[in-house]
């Protein structure tokens, strides 16, 4: 499994429209690609230097061709209307990870 996670920080000022944004339009549009089975929308409890709030977004894929595909077919164009929308207002940056093992508690 791989974890496509996208960490941005977000101006006070446009704080609610880009989370609603995010939550209605942006993550169902990722999740329509077809590339990723999961997203989870964390908030990150940490009070930034730079100020505003940030968030994380875990996308799921199963495979790594999942993963590369979102890369050729999609992530480009979705970024870009990211930038349009709000521009240097959001400051984000991506990691992929690679799942190695999971515990869980019985």
């Amino acid at each position: 499994m791989y974890i496509y996670n996208v960490t941005s920080n977000v101006d006070d000022s446009i704080h609610d429209e880009w989370l609603k944004w995010m939550q209605t339009v942006h993550i169902p549009q990722v999740l329509a690609c077809n590339t990723f089975y999961e997203a989870k929308l964390t908030k990150v409890l940490v009070e930034e230097d730079m100020g505003g709030q940030t968030y994380s977004v875990q996308y799921r894929a199963k495979t790594r061709e999942d993963l590369n595909r979102y890369y050729t077919n999609f992530a480009e164009t979705l970024k870009a209307e990211t930038l349009k929308k709000f521009a240097d207002r959001v400051l984000s940056f991506r990691t992929e990870l690679e799942v190695v093992d999971i515990y869980t508690t019985k």
